[in-house]
Protein backbone atom coordinates (compact mmCIF):
# COMPACT_ATOMS: atom_id res chain seq x y z
CA UNK A 1 0.00 0.00 0.00
CA UNK A 2 2.80 2.44 0.92
CA UNK A 3 5.05 1.49 -2.11
CA UNK A 4 1.40 2.26 -4.20
CA UNK A 5 1.22 5.48 -2.75
CA UNK A 6 4.80 7.13 -2.38
CA UNK A 7 6.11 6.24 -6.68
CA UNK A 8 9.07 8.09 -8.12
CA UNK A 9 6.78 10.89 -9.49
CA UNK A 10 5.29 11.86 -6.72
CA UNK A 11 8.61 11.78 -4.53
CA UNK A 12 9.73 14.08 -7.03
CA UNK A 13 6.97 16.64 -6.52
CA UNK A 14 7.79 16.80 -3.09
CA UNK A 15 10.33 18.40 -3.90
CA UNK A 16 12.38 17.66 -0.70
CA UNK A 17 15.89 19.21 -1.69
CA UNK A 18 14.16 22.70 -2.17
CA UNK A 19 13.75 23.10 1.22
CA UNK A 20 17.08 24.46 0.89
CA UNK A 21 15.60 27.30 -0.75
CA UNK A 22 13.29 27.88 2.75
CA UNK A 23 16.13 27.56 5.10
CA UNK A 24 17.35 30.57 6.21
CA UNK A 25 14.39 32.33 7.82
CA UNK A 26 14.69 28.92 10.34
CA UNK A 27 18.38 29.38 10.44
CA UNK A 28 18.62 33.24 11.30
CA UNK A 29 15.85 32.36 14.23
CA UNK A 30 18.33 29.40 15.37
CA UNK A 31 21.18 31.77 15.27
CA UNK A 32 20.19 34.51 16.99
CA UNK A 33 18.76 32.30 20.13
CA UNK A 34 20.36 33.56 23.26
CA UNK A 35 19.77 30.09 24.59
CA UNK A 36 18.54 26.69 22.43
CA UNK A 37 16.66 23.79 23.02
CA UNK A 38 18.89 21.46 20.98
CA UNK A 39 16.17 18.42 21.10
CA UNK A 40 13.31 21.31 20.14
CA UNK A 41 15.14 22.82 17.33
CA UNK A 42 15.94 19.01 16.03
CA UNK A 43 12.53 17.93 15.89
CA UNK A 44 10.86 21.51 14.61
CA UNK A 45 13.60 21.56 11.74
CA UNK A 46 12.17 17.96 10.85
CA UNK A 47 9.05 18.89 10.74
CA UNK A 48 9.28 22.03 8.74
CA UNK A 49 12.02 20.74 6.53
CA UNK A 50 10.93 17.09 5.93
CA UNK A 51 7.27 17.39 6.40
CA UNK A 52 5.43 21.24 6.09
CA UNK A 53 7.06 22.44 3.32
CA UNK A 54 7.27 19.39 1.23
CA UNK A 55 3.51 18.53 1.98
CA UNK A 56 2.73 22.75 0.65
CA UNK A 57 4.90 21.86 -2.76
CA UNK A 58 2.94 18.41 -3.36
CA UNK A 59 -0.59 20.18 -2.68
CA UNK A 60 0.39 23.06 -4.85
CA UNK A 61 1.56 20.56 -7.30
CA UNK A 62 -1.74 18.81 -7.41
CA UNK A 63 -3.82 22.12 -7.48
CA UNK A 64 -1.72 23.75 -10.35
CA UNK A 65 -1.58 20.55 -12.80
CA UNK A 66 1.73 22.71 -13.88
CA UNK A 67 2.33 21.12 -17.50
CA UNK A 68 6.07 23.40 -18.00
CA UNK A 69 8.57 23.79 -15.20
CA UNK A 70 8.06 25.01 -11.62
CA UNK A 71 10.38 25.52 -8.60
CA UNK A 72 13.11 22.66 -8.12
CA UNK A 73 11.94 20.96 -11.52
CA UNK A 74 12.23 21.76 -15.24
CA UNK A 75 10.33 18.95 -16.25
CA UNK A 76 7.78 18.03 -13.60
CA UNK A 77 5.89 14.74 -14.21
CA UNK A 78 2.26 14.59 -14.23
CA UNK A 79 0.42 14.84 -10.44
CA UNK A 80 -1.93 12.53 -9.64
CA UNK A 81 -4.54 11.62 -6.67
CA UNK A 82 -1.85 10.31 -4.79
CA UNK A 83 0.18 13.39 -4.84
CA UNK A 84 -2.62 14.93 -2.77
CA UNK A 85 -2.86 11.98 -0.30
CA UNK A 86 0.94 12.19 0.18
CA UNK A 87 0.75 15.89 0.93
CA UNK A 88 -2.20 15.35 3.27
CA UNK A 89 -0.30 12.86 5.18
CA UNK A 90 2.92 14.42 5.57
CA UNK A 91 0.80 17.70 7.09
CA UNK A 92 -0.79 14.89 9.62
CA UNK A 93 2.61 13.39 10.15
CA UNK A 94 4.10 17.09 11.05
CA UNK A 95 1.19 18.48 13.14
CA UNK A 96 1.33 15.05 15.06
CA UNK A 97 5.07 15.58 15.92
CA UNK A 98 4.64 19.64 16.87
CA UNK A 99 2.98 18.62 19.99
CA UNK A 100 5.69 17.13 21.35
CA UNK A 101 7.40 21.01 21.16
CA UNK A 102 4.19 22.96 22.78
CA UNK A 103 0.37 23.29 21.80
CA UNK A 104 0.97 26.76 20.75
CA UNK A 105 3.59 25.67 18.18
CA UNK A 106 0.90 23.44 16.83
CA UNK A 107 -1.68 26.17 16.50
CA UNK A 108 0.72 28.26 14.46
CA UNK A 109 1.85 25.58 12.66
CA UNK A 110 -1.81 24.64 11.60
CA UNK A 111 -2.36 28.29 10.47
CA UNK A 112 0.29 27.61 8.27
CA UNK A 113 -0.93 24.58 6.96
CA UNK A 114 -4.33 26.75 6.46
CA UNK A 115 -2.94 29.46 4.56
CA UNK A 116 -0.72 27.79 2.43
CA UNK A 117 -3.28 25.87 1.32
CA UNK A 118 -5.67 28.47 0.88
CA UNK A 119 -2.67 30.26 -1.41
CA UNK A 120 -3.40 27.12 -3.94
CA UNK A 121 -7.00 25.63 -2.97
CA UNK A 122 -9.01 26.36 -6.46
CA UNK A 123 -12.42 27.30 -4.04
CA UNK A 124 -10.16 30.26 -2.95
CA UNK A 125 -6.63 30.61 -4.91
CA UNK A 126 -4.80 33.35 -2.97
CA UNK A 127 -2.37 32.70 -6.11
CA UNK A 128 -4.40 34.55 -8.53
CA UNK A 129 -4.81 37.55 -6.52
CA UNK A 130 -1.34 39.64 -6.75
CA UNK A 131 -1.23 41.64 -3.77
CA UNK A 132 -3.13 39.82 -1.46
CA UNK A 133 -0.85 36.71 -2.18
CA UNK A 134 2.13 38.27 -2.47
CA UNK A 135 1.26 39.52 0.73
CA UNK A 136 0.62 36.68 2.41
CA UNK A 137 3.88 34.32 1.17
CA UNK A 138 6.14 36.79 2.56
CA UNK A 139 4.96 36.85 5.99
CA UNK A 140 4.00 33.43 6.34
CA UNK A 141 7.27 31.92 5.18
CA UNK A 142 9.29 35.40 7.03
CA UNK A 143 7.96 36.49 10.05
CA UNK A 144 5.38 33.92 11.06
CA UNK A 145 8.11 31.52 10.07
CA UNK A 146 10.51 33.01 12.49
CA UNK A 147 8.13 33.58 14.88
CA UNK A 148 7.20 29.81 14.89
CA UNK A 149 11.21 28.59 14.72
CA UNK A 150 11.97 31.00 17.41
CA UNK A 151 9.57 29.50 19.71
CA UNK A 152 10.25 26.24 18.97
CA UNK A 153 13.95 27.01 19.74
CA UNK A 154 13.84 28.96 22.87
CA UNK A 155 10.32 28.25 23.80
CA UNK A 156 9.62 31.77 24.65
CA UNK A 157 6.07 33.23 24.10
CA UNK A 158 5.06 34.68 20.74
CA UNK A 159 4.66 38.13 22.69
CA UNK A 160 8.02 37.87 24.45
CA UNK A 161 9.68 37.46 20.48
CA UNK A 162 7.20 40.15 19.27
CA UNK A 163 8.76 42.34 22.16
CA UNK A 164 12.25 41.06 21.31
CA UNK A 165 12.51 40.54 17.92
CA UNK A 166 10.23 42.63 16.12
CA UNK A 167 12.67 44.27 13.69
CA UNK A 168 13.83 40.69 12.77
CA UNK A 169 10.48 39.66 12.26
CA UNK A 170 10.43 42.74 9.92
CA UNK A 171 13.79 41.75 8.26
CA UNK A 172 12.33 37.91 7.33
CA UNK A 173 9.34 39.28 5.50
CA UNK A 174 11.49 42.18 3.58
CA UNK A 175 14.35 39.59 2.38
CA UNK A 176 11.38 37.40 1.33
CA UNK A 177 10.04 40.16 -0.84
CA UNK A 178 13.18 40.20 -2.52
CA UNK A 179 13.11 36.81 -3.08
CA UNK A 180 9.93 35.61 -3.83
CA UNK A 181 8.70 37.99 -7.31
CA UNK A 182 12.30 36.68 -8.87
CA UNK A 183 10.95 32.96 -8.32
CA UNK A 184 7.12 33.96 -10.14
CA UNK A 185 9.47 35.61 -13.01
CA UNK A 186 9.65 32.59 -15.69
CA UNK A 187 6.25 31.50 -15.35
CA UNK A 188 4.26 34.77 -16.62
CA UNK A 189 2.42 32.82 -19.29
CA UNK A 190 1.99 29.44 -17.42
CA UNK A 191 0.04 31.64 -14.65
CA UNK A 192 -1.55 33.99 -16.91
CA UNK A 193 -3.22 30.71 -18.61
CA UNK A 194 -4.14 29.52 -15.34
CA UNK A 195 -5.74 32.13 -14.32
CA UNK A 196 -2.95 33.66 -11.79
CA UNK A 197 -1.99 36.63 -12.01
CA UNK A 198 1.18 37.08 -9.50
CA UNK A 199 2.62 40.08 -8.45
CA UNK A 200 5.83 39.63 -10.69
CA UNK A 201 3.50 39.22 -13.47
CA UNK A 202 1.91 43.01 -12.58
CA UNK A 203 5.42 44.04 -12.43
CA UNK A 204 6.70 42.46 -15.63
CA UNK A 205 10.46 41.23 -16.39
CA UNK A 206 12.26 44.69 -15.71
CA UNK A 207 9.60 45.83 -12.73
CA UNK A 208 10.41 42.56 -11.13
CA UNK A 209 13.97 43.03 -10.73
CA UNK A 210 13.95 46.79 -9.76
CA UNK A 211 11.50 45.80 -7.10
CA UNK A 212 13.42 43.05 -5.73
CA UNK A 213 16.35 45.36 -5.35
CA UNK A 214 13.98 47.92 -3.45
CA UNK A 215 13.17 45.05 -0.93
CA UNK A 216 16.29 43.94 -0.89
CA UNK A 217 17.52 47.38 0.31
CA UNK A 218 15.16 47.79 3.02
CA UNK A 219 15.84 44.52 4.35
CA UNK A 220 19.32 45.26 4.63
CA UNK A 221 18.64 48.50 6.32
CA UNK A 222 16.10 46.47 8.92
CA UNK A 223 19.06 44.22 9.50
CA UNK A 224 21.18 47.00 10.36
CA UNK A 225 18.93 48.40 12.83
CA UNK A 226 18.58 44.88 14.47
CA UNK A 227 21.87 43.97 14.76
CA UNK A 228 22.35 47.44 15.93
CA UNK A 229 19.66 47.09 18.70
CA UNK A 230 20.96 43.89 20.19
CA UNK A 231 24.65 45.17 19.56
CA UNK A 232 25.70 42.53 17.13
CA UNK A 233 27.11 45.08 14.61
CA UNK A 234 29.79 42.41 13.43
CA UNK A 235 26.89 39.78 12.06
CA UNK A 236 25.25 42.78 10.27
CA UNK A 237 28.97 43.17 8.15
CA UNK A 238 29.32 39.01 8.16
CA UNK A 239 25.85 39.42 6.48
CA UNK A 240 26.62 41.77 3.63
CA UNK A 241 30.35 40.06 2.93
CA UNK A 242 28.32 36.55 2.58
CA UNK A 243 25.95 38.29 0.38
CA UNK A 244 28.04 39.76 -1.74
CA UNK A 245 28.35 36.37 -4.32
CA UNK A 246 24.29 37.05 -4.44
CA UNK A 247 24.40 40.31 -5.27
CA UNK A 248 26.79 40.26 -8.01
CA UNK A 249 24.34 37.53 -9.60
CA UNK A 250 21.90 39.32 -9.29
CA UNK A 251 23.07 42.50 -11.36
CA UNK A 252 24.29 40.08 -13.79
CA UNK A 253 21.28 38.75 -14.23
CA UNK A 254 19.23 41.62 -14.65
CA UNK A 255 21.59 43.13 -17.02
CA UNK A 256 20.48 40.17 -18.95
CA UNK A 257 16.87 40.32 -18.54
CA UNK A 258 17.18 44.30 -19.38
CA UNK A 259 18.49 43.59 -23.01
CA UNK A 260 16.64 40.66 -23.34
CA UNK A 261 13.51 39.63 -21.43
CA UNK A 262 14.15 35.65 -22.45
CA UNK A 263 16.90 35.39 -19.82
CA UNK A 264 14.20 35.63 -17.25
CA UNK A 265 14.03 32.08 -17.52
CA UNK A 266 13.98 28.45 -15.77
CA UNK A 267 17.46 28.28 -15.32
CA UNK A 268 18.67 32.20 -14.28
CA UNK A 269 15.93 31.83 -11.75
CA UNK A 270 17.05 28.49 -10.14
CA UNK A 271 20.52 29.47 -10.48
CA UNK A 272 19.57 32.72 -8.33
CA UNK A 273 17.73 30.93 -5.71
CA UNK A 274 20.19 28.27 -5.45
CA UNK A 275 23.14 30.84 -4.61
CA UNK A 276 21.28 33.38 -2.55
CA UNK A 277 20.23 30.35 -0.58
CA UNK A 278 23.39 28.90 -0.21
CA UNK A 279 24.89 32.34 0.99
CA UNK A 280 22.44 33.07 3.11
CA UNK A 281 22.90 29.48 5.08
CA UNK A 282 26.58 29.48 5.16
CA UNK A 283 26.06 32.97 6.56
CA UNK A 284 23.96 31.64 9.78
CA UNK A 285 25.05 29.13 10.38
CA UNK A 286 28.41 31.07 11.08
CA UNK A 287 26.67 33.39 12.82
CA UNK A 288 25.48 30.46 15.24
CA UNK A 289 28.77 29.71 15.36
CA UNK A 290 30.26 33.19 16.41
CA UNK A 291 27.42 33.65 18.81
CA UNK A 292 27.58 30.50 20.53
CA UNK A 293 31.12 30.94 20.97
CA UNK A 294 32.32 28.04 19.06
CA UNK A 295 34.59 30.25 17.05
CA UNK A 296 35.78 33.73 17.58
CA UNK A 297 35.41 37.03 15.30
CA UNK A 298 36.79 40.25 16.43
Amino acid sequence: MTTNLIDKDTLKLLRIPFSIFLMPVFLFALSQAESINWQNTLLSFIILHLFIYPASNGYNSFMDQDEGSIGGLKHPPKPTKKLFYISILLDFIGLSLSFFISIPFSICLLMYILASRAYSYKGIRLKKYPYLGFITVIFSQGAFTFLIAYHAITLLSYQEIINRQLLALIACSLLLAGVYPLTQIYQHEEDYKNGDITISYKLGYRGTFAFCCFAFLTSIICFYYYFREVDLLNNFIILQLCFIPAVVYFFHWFYKVWRDSSAADFEHTMKMNLIASVCLNNCFILLLLINQQVIKFQ
